[in-house]
């Protein structure tokens, strides 16, 4: 015990600031580790591929999923925010 309070302190300082930094490790170490397993056993799925010149029906198919009345509710909607803002 003939170690001085500002020495104890000191020791106790790096023994909890290193085991601190010990765990995060572990952790980050833990992390990548199961996040490739993951990927590795369970990869996501890849989007579908569009053909050429399909590209413009898609589109258009999207478009006539939303109907004229939703459509001009959203355009009012829209006016109308813009027309706050000025």
């Amino acid at each position: 015990m003939s170690d001085t309070l500002i020495q104890q302190g000191t020791d106790l300082m790096l023994f909890g600031m290193g085991s601190v930094l010990v765990f995060l490790t572990l952790l980050v170490i833990a992390t990548v580790f199961m996040s490739g397993a993951l990927n590795r056993w369970f990869p996501e799925a890849e989007p579908p591929v569009e053909r050429k010149g399909r590209s413009s029906s898609a589109s258009a198919s999207s478009a006539a999923q939303v109907d004229k009345k939703k459509l001009a509710i959203i355009k009012a909607a829209i006016e109308q925010h813009r027309a706050r803002r000025r």
